[in-house]
């Protein structure tokens, strides 16, 4: 290999594989001989479950070069602020909020300190330390038509139709981005000198390159099948491995769109529920150990009615998705990385399948110059970093299940004991008893889940910490600041539900005239 990794060949197309392609295409001149090529299969579908993305996207499209226009007209795409979990905590119809929008002043005072210890009355801590609740309560859209492309006035991701969105992708890396696309099956992977793949034996002819990123998906053709990496499986952890989806049309094509995931709890999992443009992706997810299918088919088909599904779509047969709850021991293995489903999948709770191909595909892009005289010492980086990004994964869905005082069900409980806790997670719930989560639990500047989310679900989950702010130097200053920036966040909320407009009111004004041009920087 010469210094740089000339030639990266990507397997598998699907949002994993061509969001990838971008990513890597759009960091490098192609004049530099830096050439990405993605082999795909005619024959394999999609999965299309995970349609949810985070903010994170806003700027890997910006860089790849497509429009939020173009994308929100395309994808069926709508905007996402967060996650509503309904009936985690007791089953008694309660709700919380997992904003995208850090809690106010978070960089420099620790609100959730004093909403533990305050007079807030019976406000959820989401309502009290980000406006973003207000908006997200009445249906509302993080922004208004006149707000530049990928600005925002609150954060969002994105919701989108996953088969569109890969469409799109394909389309942006072949035409702007010069990423070649081979249409073919693979039927060998042929491996050179200490083990590394020499070339992929294809219905097209044989390809070769420098580096190989396995998109295969749950088939892992290379990562798994050829190298034989095993997964670590979380079963024990988290005990969902199977899933239910449907499409589901509105009622009225002028129903409300969510601005958020719906995620409502149910004896053995929880359904998701997510709107686009035109329809709903709805789905529940369940451990096969504690429900079969008849009855979470029904307990669906009841979850549809009464969310004023129309009665075709509660009658339809729902996909059924089976999978190993697990990531690779390794991603990265000779001269081939595991990104997508090929690396790992636990269940879509708080959406990170796509945040980690951005991640993973972004990480790969900075070490390619590297590649050619130090991929040894490379792959281990890799592995350590996305390792420890997986663990954080598992603990943090855990949490969510972790802090449940549901009784209902043997799947409930088991889900409660000490004994299905990732290591960790029960010291640090120990230690939030008497602190709340700030800036000291956060390891990386680039964390998934920084102490804010933490702390939306702890409190918003009924966890108590016993803090007393009293005793700090400047309490009274810092106790006033408090109650400032409680006020603030009250007076921004008002101000929001005033002036921006409904979701779906938003989403038509695009679809007529397009957001309005980001302006160069």
């Amino acid at each position: 290999m010469t210094e740089t990794a000339k030639h990266i060949v990507i397997l598998g197309g699907g949002t994993a594989g061509w969001l990838t392609a971008n990513i890597i295409a759009a960091e490098y001149d192609p004049d530099t001989g830096v050439q990405v090529t993605l082999v795909e299969s005619p024959n394999t579908p999609p999965i299309g479950v995970g349609e949810g993305t985070w903010p994170s996207m806003r700027s890997t499209l910006l860089k790849i070069g497509i429009s939020e226009t173009e994308f929100v007209q395309t994808c069926s795409a709508t905007l996402k602020q967060g996650t509503r979990f309904e009936n985690w905590a007791t089953g008694d119809g309660e709700v919380y909020y997992h904003p995208f929008s850090l809690p106010h002043g978070f960089s420099d005072l620790n609100l959730a300190d004093y909403w533990n210890a305050g007079d807030l009355g019976d406000r959820s801590f989401a309502e009290c330390v980000t406006p973003q609740y207000a908006t997200c309560e009445r249906g509302l859209a993080p922004k208004q038509i006149q707000v530049p492309e990928y600005a925002f006035t609150l954060n969002y991701g994105y919701h989108l139709d996953a088969g569109k969105f890969a469409h799109l992708l394909k389309t942006n890396a072949v035409t702007k981005l010069g990423v070649t696309h081979v249409l073919a099956d693979v039927s060998k992977v042929h491996a050179g000198a200490e083990g590394n793949i020499s070339s992929l034996e294809t219905s097209a002819g044989l390809i070769s390159g420098d580096l190989y990123v396995d998109c295969s998906g749950l088939s892992s053709l290379l990562i798994g099948s050829h190298y034989g990496v095993p997964l670590s499986s979380q079963r024990d952890t988290l005990f969902n491995d199977r899933a239910l989806a449907l499409q589901v049309p509105y009622a009225d094509p002028a129903d409300a769109i969510a601005t958020t995931t719906k995620a409502t709890a149910h004896q053995a999992g929880w359904f998701w529920d997510i709107g686009l443009q035109h329809r709903r992706g709805v789905g529940a997810v369940f451990s096969s150990r504690h429900a079969d299918e008849t009855s979470i088919t029904q307990a669906l088909q009841t979850y549809l009615r009464a969310t004023n599904a129309p009665a075709e779509a509660v009658e339809q047969s729902p996909r059924l998705i089976e999978f190993e709850p697990g990531y690779r021991h390794r991603f990265w293995e000779k001269n081939c990385v595991a990104i997508g489903l090929s690396a790992g999948f636990v269940e879509p709770l708080e959406a990170s399948a796509l945040v980690l191909v951005e991640l993973s595909a972004r990480r790969l892009a900075e070490y390619i110059p590297r590649l050619g005289v130090n991929m040894q010492s490379v792959a281990a980086t890799f592995n350590e970093e996305f390792t420890g990004r997986w663990r954080q994964i598992i603990e943090f869905l855990k949490l969510h299940y972790a802090l449940s005082q549901r009784t209902d069900s043997r799947y409930w409980l088991e889900h409660q004991s000490a004994s299905s806790m990732p290591n960790g997670l029960e010291q640090k719930l120990k230690d939030w008893q008497f602190r709340c989560p700030w800036h000291q639990d956060e390891s990386r500047v680039d964390e998934m889940f920084p102490a804010a989310s933490y702390q939306y679900v702890l409190y918003g989950m009924g966890f108590s910490s016993a803090v007393q702010p009293s005793i700090y130097r400047n309490a009274q200053a810092r106790a006033q600041k408090a109650r400032s920036l409680f006020d603030e966040v009250q007076r921004q909320g008002r101000q929001f539900t005033q002036h921006l407009p409904a979701h779906r009111q938003l989403l038509d004004a695009v679809g007529q005239r397009g957001f309005a041009e980001r302006h160069p920087q």
